[in-house]
């Protein structure tokens, strides 16, 4: 028995039920533990700034990004030429991670559902997924140019594995007695798979496509950083050019809001359609009334 656990005897009855204590700190609300967390991280920077263990140059005061930060929103507020730098890096993610979703999804039904796509295409995937993907920019940018194409498709290709691996594995999470169930009511295989793997696979489709809208901000910032440009990863080369670190924090934290803005995009059909899965209760997808479509004549 652990320290954080004791025997509690049920009333009227002999039983005994094993109650575990939650330790102090996880019982703080999540929205304490965030702020504290955020005031601890900042103190000890401005602490380490202050004191000047480092220099200035690398790592600006909290003081100066704030400043920064002060200046780069009031810049795209009015308008200025960071609000058109950053309207560019949000039509490169979005037209990215809407190619990566319509190619990730394709092959991962490729590979989970079909004996080709599982021996022929797959590896090829793997293979290419264990490339170190940024090595390709120069690639993109030699085929498609400078323009926003070439940063579209790295943004793209990087994006695209966590949706083929999702998709695949999640089209293999229904059980076999729902697959012979199916089976047995004379559902065709294009049934089976859009009323019950891909229903079952949702949960894992979702944690892909979350993957993938991170994935693809960094596709679109290394392309940019490396292939010119005039969005955001243009603007954070020409600063980190000139030293100048507390623009480039600056930047950073407004590309995390725009990051964290595609994610919660996902995150709410998620939440919407995948209703189910947050009961915890497995087998609760299918219920006779699903089936009654296939039943034999």
């Amino acid at each position: 028995m652990t320290d954080n656990s004791q025997a509690v005897a049920m009333e009227g009855g002999g039983d005994t039920v094993w109650v575990e204590h939650e330790a102090f700190i996880d019982r703080i609300p999540r929205s304490v533990a965030m702020i504290f967390l955020f005031v601890a991280v900042v103190g000890l920077w401005d602490i380490v700034t202050r004191l000047g263990w480092v220099s200035a140059i690398i790592l600006p005061t909290p003081a100066e990004t704030l400043d920064d930060l002060v200046f780069v929103g009031a810049n795209l507020i009015s308008g200025g030429y960071m609000l058109e730098a950053l309207w560019t890096t949000t039509l490169t993610v979005f037209y990215g991670f809407v190619i990566a979703l319509a190619i990730g999804f394709s092959l991962g039904v490729l590979v989970g559902e079909t004996k080709f796509g599982e021996r022929a295409v797959l590896p090829y995937l793997v293979a290419i997924d264990t490339m170190p993907k940024v090595a390709f920019a120069p690639l993109f940018i030699a085929w498609l140019g400078f323009d926003i194409s070439s940063k579209v498709a790295l943004a793209a290709f990087i994006a695209t594995f966590p949706i083929v691996v999702a998709t695949a594995a999640g089209l293999q999470a229904a059980s076999e007695n729902e697959r012979m169930l199916f089976k047995s009511m004379g559902a065709s295989r294009m049934q089976t798979l859009i009323r019950l793997k891909l229903l079952t696979g949702l949960p894992y489709i979702f944690t892909g496509l979350k993957i993938a809208s991170v994935g693809v901000m960094a596709g679109a910032i290394t392309g940019e950083f490396l292939g010119g440009g005039r969005g955001f990863g243009a603007l954070i080369r020409q600063s980190a050019s000139h030293l100048d670190t507390q623009r480039v924090f600056a930047l950073i934290l407004y590309l995390i809001l725009l990051v964290l803005a595609l994610y919660f995009t996902v995150l709410w059909p998620e939440r919407r359609f995948v209703f189910w899965n947050h009961s915890g209760t497995p087998g609760g997808l299918l219920s006779y009334d699903d089936c009654r479509g296939y039943e034999k004549p």
